[in-house]
C-alpha cells in the first residue's frame, strides 16, 4: 500500500534483481530495510521526497526483488558492498544521506564508517546498535536445521507474530496482508533465513570505535516502546557518541515510521537539512 507519488523499479546489480522505490528529486537519500522489508518506509517517503531523490532498496528475495541471499552474501560487508554498487549503477553523486532501520542500521553503520566522503549524514532509526542483535526469534534460524525446515507458511506466521509486536497502532487487514505478501514464497523463505543465520553482533561491535572517530553526525530515531531494540541501547550510544542525538518517537514500536509517520518523516527531513550535499 505505497503512495500514488512512488514508484517502483528494478535494477541488476552484481548478478542480482534488486527492486527498490524511488520518489522526489534533490539532493539523494537511501533507505535500508532490515528483518522486513523497503514497505517499512513507505510512510515517511512522501514527506522526505518533499527535498530528496529517495532510493528505498529490497534486499535479494526480500519485498519485491528477484533473486535470493545466501548466508554468505547476507553479511552486513556484503550488503553495504551490494548497496553502494546499487547506488553507483543508479548515479546517485559521489555523496549521499543514508538511513537505516533494524539491521538495515547496520549495513549502513559500516557504509558511513568506511566511506565517510560519501556519507555526510547518518540516521538509525531502532537499529541494532553494539551487541543488541540477534535477538531471540531471529538467533534461532542460526541453527541450519532450524532454518532449513521452516517453511513459507510457517514464516508467514512468525513474521505476522513479529509485526503485531513492533507497531502499536493496530493495523488494518489490507496493511497487514501487505507487509507478509512477499514472504509466501520458498525463495524468499530462504532468503529472510540467510539473513538471519548471518546476523552477528560483532559487525555492529567493530564500528563502533571507527563511527566515533569519524565525527559523522549520526541522528537515533527511536520508538519508545521497541521491545526488539530498546531504547537504552540507543540512549547509550548518545552518551558515547558527541556527534549523535537521540529523538524519542512516544507511543511507537519497532516501526515508528508507522506509528507516527509525521512526526518521523519531519524529523529525518529536518536532520537531513541541515547539511548540504
Amino acid at each position: 500500500m505505497v503512495d500514488d507519488s512512488i514508484s517502483r523499479h528494478t535494477l541488476r546489480v552484481q548478478g542480482q534483481e534488486l527492486s527498490y522505490l524511488r520518489a522526489g528529486e534533490g539532493p539523494p537519500l537511501l533507505l535500508l530495510h532490515g528483518t522486513y522489508w523497503s514497505r517499512v518506509w513507505a510512510p515517511v517517503i512522501p514527506r522526505l521526497a518533499q527535498e530528496h531523490a529517495v532510493f528505498a532498496f529490497d534486499y535479494p528475495g526480500f519485498g519485491r526483488s528477484g533473486s535470493r541471499l545466501t548466508v554468505e552474501n547476507a553479511t552486513v560487508p556484503r550488503l553495504a558492498e551490494l548497496i553502494l554498487r546499487a547506488a553507483d549503477a543508479l548515479r546517485v553523486g559521489d555523496t549521499f544521506f543514508l538511513a537505516g532501520h533494524d539491521i538495515g542500521g547496520a549495513v549502513a553503520q559500516h557504509i558511513a564508517a568506511f566511506n565517510e566522503d560519501r556519507v555526510p549524514k547518518l540516521a538509525l532509526v531502532n537499529s541494532v546498535l553494539y551487541d543488541s542483535w540477534p535477538v531471540p526469534r531471529v538467533a534461532r534460524f542460526r541453527d541450519p536445521e532450524v532454518a532449513r525446515n521452516v517453511t513459507p507458511e510457517q514464516l508467514v506466521e512468525l513474521r505476522r507474530e513479529a509485526l503485531r509486536g513492533s507497531i502499536e497502532r493496530r493495523l488494518s487487514p489490507a496493511e497487514e496482508e501487505d507487509y507478509l505478501s512477499p514472504w509466501r514464497s520458498e525463495a524468499a523463505t530462504r532468503s529472510w533465513t540467510a539473513l538471519a543465520a548471518a546476523a552477528d553482533a560483532r559487525y555492529t561491535m567493530e564500528l563502533v570505535e571507527p563511527l566515533r572517530k569519524s565525527g559523522l553526525p549520526i541522528l537515533l530515531l527511536w520508538g519508545e516502546e521497541d521491545s526488539a531494540q530498546p531504547i537504552d541501547y540507543a540512549r547509550r550510544f548518545a552518551q558515547e557518541f558527541p556527534q549523535a542525538r537521540l529523538v524519542a518517537v512516544p507511543r511507537a514500536g519497532h516501526i515508528p515510521m508507522e506509528d507516527d509517520p509525521r512526526m518521523v518523516g519531519a524529523t529525518l527531513a529536518g536532520f537531513f537539512a541541515e547539511a548540504k550535499l
